[in-house]
């Protein structure tokens, strides 16, 4: 079961590696949702993160992490009600938490070695 877990947390890392990098050098809201494919890679890498949070929510309850049930309700959104998603949160995750969400899987991680 630890292996799965960080398993799942190392996804989390590359997930959010990965939307860093997509973004590098995106400093407006306009420049992030005119590019169609960055912005659907980006929701991709977010329903991952989800995702590995679902599967360590069903491994280990005693394991946190701050705003999964937003971040769960997010790739839900994307998933079910894609024609009713608003980009500003979509960009509000990419500019104020993918590093920190990124930092906790890495200490949680970290923790388990």
């Amino acid at each position: 079961m630890q292996l799965k877990i960080k398993k799942y947390l190392q996804d989390i890392i590359t997930s959010a590696e990965s939307i860093k990098h997509f973004t590098k050098g995106i400093t407006k809201y306009e420049d992030f949702i005119s590019n169609k494919m960055m912005y659907r890679a980006v929701e991709r890498e977010l329903e991952i993160i989800a995702e590995a949070i679902t599967r360590i929510n069903k491994l280990e309850t005693s394991i946190e992490i701050t705003n999964s049930k937003k971040i769960i309700g997010l790739r839900n959104r994307v998933i079910h009600s894609y024609d009713n998603i608003n980009d500003d949160i979509i960009w509000g995750v990419v500019v104020n938490h993918i590093d920190g969400l990124k930092n906790e899987a890495l200490e949680l991680l970290n923790k388990m070695e």
